[in-house]
């Protein structure tokens, strides 16, 4: 049954939650600082501080994104007044960096990979989780209103048992043998690329709009070219993953950063035993429903939304919404969070164990060439 609720602004006042007006802080000053400091702006925070690289970076950095002032590092940036930072850097520092913004008593917001190994991942959740700090990771496909409304669907039983998942994350950007980048290699990207970059979003999606787990997985990785741009590609390019849910539910991944057209291709199709339904982050405003009988085309509408998903909703009908929006969402419920509430599908720390855990297994299975257990209880 439909419930009709009224739209509700997300935006997050964070001048009345107790804390005051909220100071954020920024470690790095690329585009994904761009993307966080937006969002801050949006939830009603002071973006107070930026250090990056080079005390020179930073000021370019904090002039280019509006930022009030340039740290000339992270330890001046600590000293300092931020409530919360962001960790926007390449991913073979997150751990580093995040460790010592908990250990100050910071809040923090870590870019994912949340680590580069497992065991670092569980160190930092451990870290945050002794030291009493909000940490959260920006799984941010969790806030389109369309994925919201996806889940709870599935949650009211709208599609029946579980029977199939169809899914995949497809990009063209490093389709290229000049295409190159920072995370093409072990040092800063980490050992995964395609999987711990894009792939963990959409295990992360998988999971949180089906209400249950991965347990079992096997998986196939290629990489395309062993070197860009004078360099040598340490990841991979693309994945293959086959998964067993909780339910028994069986499904395919296909991850790829070098699919012709495919610019931000996240899907999620699940096939219950009464209907299905299918997301595409491309097309954000709408939900497929397939049913034996005929399909039809759900367009985002709060008024006749799931309870609880209108507050996702950031504008009236009719009017697009997207990725920035999305980011947004999270980063108001991180906020929220400093002041004590507990926002419904906030991803955490713990969030990124889990991907971190996930991204082991692909590797492993791949490497092995076997299936691999990753049931709950491991992360």
């Amino acid at each position: 049954m439909l419930t009709c609720v009224r739209i509700i602004d997300m935006t997050t006042d964070v001048t009345d939650t107790g804390v005051g007006t909220i100071r954020s802080g920024f470690l790095g000053g690329g585009f994904m600082a761009q993307v966080h400091s937006r969002a801050a702006r949006a939830a009603g925070a002071t973006t107070a501080v930026l250090a990056s690289s080079t005390p020179d970076r930073a000021a370019q950095a904090a002039r280019e994104l509006g930022i009030d002032r340039a740290a000339r590092d992270i330890d001046e940036l600590l000293s300092g007044e931020a409530d919360i930072v962001h960790v926007c850097t390449p991913n073979a520092t997150h751990t580093a960096l995040a460790l010592r913004v908990i250990d100050a008593g910071k809040h923090v917001i870590c870019e994912k990979p949340l680590a580069t190994t497992l065991a670092e991942a569980r160190e930092l959740a451990a870290a945050a989780a002794e030291r009493g700090v909000v940490a959260a990771v920006p799984f941010v496909y969790r806030y389109h209103p369309m994925v919201r409304e996806a889940r709870a669907r599935v949650a009211a039983g709208e599609i029946g048992a579980l029977l199939t998942v169809d899914c995949g994350y497809l990009q063209d950007w490093m389709l290229l043998p000049e295409d190159d980048d920072w995370r093409a290699t072990s040092a800063e990207g980490g050992p995964s690329r395609a999987f711990a970059d894009i792939g963990s979003h959409l295990c992360d999606l998988l999971e949180f709009v089906a209400g249950e787990r991965i347990v079992r997985l096997t998986a196939r990785t290629r990489r395309v070219y062993d070197e860009r741009g004078g360099h040598t590609v340490t990841n991979e390019d693309a994945v293959s993953i086959l998964v067993e849910m909780q339910s028994g539910a069986i499904g395919t991944l296909l991850i790829s950063q070098m699919a012709a057209g495919r610019k931000n291709a996240l899907t999620l199709e699940l096939h219950g035993a009464q209907s299905s339904i299918r997301f595409d982050q491309e097309r954000p405003e709408e939900l497929w429903i397939g049913n034996r009988a005929g399909n039809l085309q759900l367009f985002r509408d709060p008024t006749f939304a799931h309870e609880g998903v209108a507050r996702f909703s950031r504008v009236p009908a009719g009017h697009g919404q997207g990725y920035q929006d999305a980011f947004n969402g999270f980063v108001a419920d991180a906020y929220a969070a400093i002041s004590g509430e507990t926002p419904d599908g906030l991803p955490t720390f713990v969030d990124g164990v889990r991907a971190a855990q996930l991204t082991e297994a692909v590797l492993a299975a791949a490497r092995e060439e076997r299936w691999i257990d990753v049931t709950p209880d491991q992360a």
